[in-house]
């Protein structure tokens, strides 16, 4: 079972509008699998369903996290969306999704997605343990993974303010390699990252899985384009889920559009329309 996170950065009506994002767009789904998600029209067999939260954000500027799954193989059993008791130190807080996974080792799986304000990646990163916490509490599971872009290299967080957070410990694992390039900017910082918490999460995950992929060199982008067409991408061993961050006034409109219970051929067509329409 195969995991794929990424974030679109401003998704919005111009970008979509471009066809040679759209194609580029589509050719980085396919090399991550997630082709099966959104751009395979001939599996009419397993349809796709979907899971979002309300659009989040703390000014006009809004983001959603996004969830595709396959209904055949894996259940949605409890989602609620994170809300801070006392201080507001997280700018998105995250929407928490369990699953049940009757086909791989754990069996329920919850994961946690997150997208970190830069300006503060060092006490955001820090409140993800309380995020964990309250999900082990209300979901009754030590089954975690967090993942997402959590800004956590170059400026915005050094390697000794990282080493000294509490999910940088055990129980908590970090399995992308610190000196993975997950940017498309001339830095190579790792920002974007998956994090397990427990021993038998982090034994049930397939050693050295979780890599990036650089969608430039493998489909020999120009940097104009890749301006363009800027995102990133990183992947666990899994298969059947995927988690999108959109913006939320192109995916009002896409999930205006949506039945219940989608295939691959629908989610195709409400990709494609969406890709014709983003703001860089």
């Amino acid at each position: 079972m195969k995991i794929a996170a990424f974030n679109v950065k401003n998704l919005g009506m111009k970008k979509v509008n471009n066809d040679n994002i759209l194609k580029n767009l589509i050719k980085v789904n396919h090399s991550r699998g997630a082709h099966s998600v959104f751009f395979n029209r001939k599996n009419k067999y397993h349809p796709f369903e979907m899971l979002s939260s309300d659009p989040i954000g703390r000014n006009s500027h809004k983001e959603r996290f996004v969830f595709f799954y396959r209904r055949d193989e894996i259940n949605v059993t409890d989602y609620y969306q994170y809300e801070e008791e006392n201080e507001d130190v997280l700018a998105r807080e995250p929407f928490i999704v369990m699953f049940e996974c009757p086909n791989t080792v754990v069996k329920n799986l919850v994961l946690i997605p997150v997208h970190i304000d830069p300006d503060d990646a060092e006490n955001e990163l820090e409140a993800l343990d309380d995020v964990v916490e309250d999900a082990r509490e209300t979901l009754k599971t030590d089954n975690i993974m967090i993942l997402g872009d959590f800004n956590a290299d170059g400026r915005y967080l050094n390697d000794e303010t990282r080493e000294a957070l509490s999910i940088s410990s055990a129980p908590y694992y970090w399995l992308i390699d610190e000196d993975a390039d997950t940017t498309t900017g001339a830095n190579d910082h790792t920002y974007d990252r998956i994090v397990v918490y427990g021993d038998e999460m982090y034994d049930a995950v397939v050693a050295n899985s979780a890599k990036t992929f650089n969608f430039q060199k493998a489909y020999k982008l120009g940097k104009k384009m890749v301006r363009l067409f800027t995102w990133k991408c990183s992947h666990a061993n899994t298969r059947i889920i995927m988690l999108c961050i959109l913006h939320h006034a192109v995916f009002k409109r896409i999930s205006d559009l949506l039945t219940f219970r989608l295939n691959p051929s629908v989610i195709t067509t409400l990709w494609r329309w969406s890709l014709k329409r983003i703001n860089i």
